[in-house]
């Protein structure tokens, strides 16, 4: 007997710190395995599979954001048709600054924001928190976390429901919940320029557009990629550009790609090191700048695996 509401629940304050120390503990574990020979693929295998079958699910899904929502728990949200954030929500996709690229569907995902948000937030690992996430079109609706109990209740007494039964309660809870309604975008002054200088066929260029522009703005967001693996941000930036025209199950099958190789690379080993294990904050990445990284070498994440090693969805 299958429920006719699945509900996942991005747990309060105490667990959603528990969860980031988690996610630490497991990155941390992954270098150690890949350097024995192991590098977790059967774990990456099922979160794949399970990311497309929340975002193929027949029955209403409804995924509560309240708390931090990166890494895995993105995966397990963004691809639901109901997504609800609160004043505690803090969104990110930070995986450039440890070697890594924004996967669990982020090809997918990213590009379909508006203008050039996702690449902007792929790029960066921007922050956004609370109605942040409903205006960026991360979340589809915004409640109250004390109300989030009664919410919870509400939804588990339906029986049978619909999506439209599951729409009108979330609907009204939204209308009900007025934390930061008087609130602005964080990023609305930007958009302009985030829409404007975040083009372009090449990450090259995207740096070119910032540096000639030279705001204040421009040269922080410089200024904070360069800290970023090359290699990672010239992935991300393929595989949202080539994911705007794909579909989630493309997009699973072309990560799952890039993270078998990704995962036991130089610069995730490192960023892990320089980020979660000394914390020095000072990664050396194999690639000193953008141009070291060549088209040839980003491709080869890129390449088909032998058909036994692909990904089945």
């Amino acid at each position: 007997m299958f429920p006719t509401v699945a509900t996942v629940i991005e747990y309060y304050v105490l667990s959603a710190r528990w969860e980031a120390y988690s996610f630490s503990l497991s990155m941390i574990a992954i270098v150690e395995a890949a350097r024995s020979g192991d590098a977790s693929f059967p774990f990456f295998r099922e979160e794949y599979v399970l990311n497309n079958t929340i975002g193929t699910l027949l029955i209403p899904y409804i995924a509560l954001l309240d708390g931090i929502t990166m890494g895995g728990g993105v995966g397990l949200s963004v691809h639901g048709p109901f997504r609800v954030a609160t004043q505690r929500s803090v969104f990110a996709m930070p995986e450039t600054a440890i070697g890594l690229f924004p996967d669990v569907g982020g090809g997918y995902f990213l590009p379909r924001l508006g203008g050039r948000l996702g690449v902007y937030l792929a790029l960066t690992g921007y922050r956004l928190t609370g109605r942040d996430l409903l205006r960026a079109g991360i979340a589809t609706h915004f409640v109250e976390a004390e109300m989030l109990e009664n919410l919870e209740k509400d939804l588990l007494g339906l029986h049978g429901a619909t999506a439209i039964e599951v729409g009108k309660i979330l609907d009204d809870y939204h209308a009900n919940s007025k934390a930061e309604s008087d609130t602005v975008f964080s990023l609305q002054a930007h958009m302009e320029q985030i829409n404007s200088l975040f083009v372009g066929k090449t990450l090259e260029e995207v740096f070119s557009n910032l540096e000639k522009e030279g705001s204040e703005w421009a040269l922080t967001q410089l200024k904070t990629m360069k800290k970023m693996s090359p290699v990672s941000m010239k992935v991300a930036f393929r595989q949202i550009t080539e994911g705007a025209s794909k579909s989630l199950q493309e997009c699973l099958k072309t990560e799952w790609r890039i993270g078998k190789r990704m995962l036991q690379s130089d610069d995730f080993h490192e960023g892990v090191r320089a980020v979660l294990v000394d914390k020095d904050n000072q990664p050396k990445w194999k690639h000193s700048c953008l141009e070291a990284c060549t088209p040839e070498t980003v491709a080869e994440f890129f390449a088909p695996l032998p058909a036994e090693d692909e990904l089945q969805l």
